[in-house]
């Protein structure tokens, strides 16, 4: 048997929590220590107080998903063999979306914190966001998550690996699996004539600039980019998590938790001149 911590970005009332939940009891024991509302984009952000209510799902903590895992690890008397993150309403994948994302973000603070993890995230293969999440089924990424979770552990992919990033169909019921690697198309579009938002007063001398993300090149913001996901289906190849989930697939990237160092001779060079002024 197996103690999981499960805990999302979504809330404690998240339809995707509810279902992972189920799914994960067939394993062991799953303790929940959630947000108390949503916290979604807050990457690994960590408070330094927070306070803790129970609910008929566990602990609600009114912080992020990394405060979560932070107080389960640490402040709870057990100890977990595993963290689980999800299930996300709406897919993370791609190397700059994950670094900003509340549910990889939680799998990341368990692995820091010495303790392996899986974040799962759920997409449609044709509204791609699946909102109003009320409206849609989890329970099939969720088993997804759960087998993953139960092999992975049999054939020891925690020894080596400190987090699987996954992203799952939620309208198939056995789609293909594929291993992944994050990508790294992202840019951001710049808009000078954006109406201003009712929550910001501009000043005198002050001017109004929107930010908006491309995480697709052919839409900006949070648009779907399925509705039109064909003319850059060939810019993402086989192996990447977007292309997974362009093909409708089951993205698993398997992650660490720090950076990994570059060496660079020319940076030694630099160093010893510097060093010997």
């Amino acid at each position: 048997m197996v103690d999981i911590l499960l805990t999302n970005d979504d809330g404690i009332d998240g339809d995707g929590l509810r279902a992972l939940r189920d799914e994960l009891r067939a394993l062991g024991d799953v303790t929940v220590v959630a947000p108390a509302d949503n916290q979604s984009g807050v990457g690994r952000k960590r408070s330094t107080h927070a306070t803790l209510t129970e609910h008929e799902m566990g602990d609600e903590l009114a912080g992020t998903p990394a405060d979560c895992v932070a107080y389960g690890l640490r402040g709870m008397d057990r100890e977990f063999d595993l963290v689980v993150s999800g299930c996300n309403h709406g897919p993370n994948m791609g190397a700059y979306v994950i670094g900003r994302s509340g549910t990889v973000g939680a799998a990341l603070e368990a692995a820091f914190l010495g303790t392996p993890a899986v974040a799962v995230s759920a997409y449609h293969n044709v509204e791609f966001f699946p909102h109003p999440p009320a409206d849609y089924d989890f329970s099939a990424p969720a088993r997804v998550a759960r087998e993953l979770v139960e092999r992975s552990l049999d054939a020891g992919v925690f020894d080596d690996v400190d987090l699987l990033n996954v992203n799952a169909p939620i309208d198939a019921e056995d789609p293909r699996i594929r291993v992944t690697r994050p990508d790294d198309d992202f840019d951001v579009f710049v808009d000078h004539d954006a109406d201003v938002p009712d929550e910001l007063t501009v000043g005198d001398g002050e001017r109004h600039v929107a930010l908006r993300d491309k995480f697709w090149p052919h839409t900006v913001g949070y648009e779907n980019p399925f509705s039109d996901i064909g003319t850059v289906r060939e810019r993402y190849e086989r192996g990447s998590d977007r292309r997974a989930v362009i093909d409708g697939e089951v993205s698993v990237s398997p992650l660490t938790a720090p950076r990994q160092a570059t060496h660079h001779e020319d940076l030694d060079v630099i160093v010893e001149t510097l060093n010997a002024r």
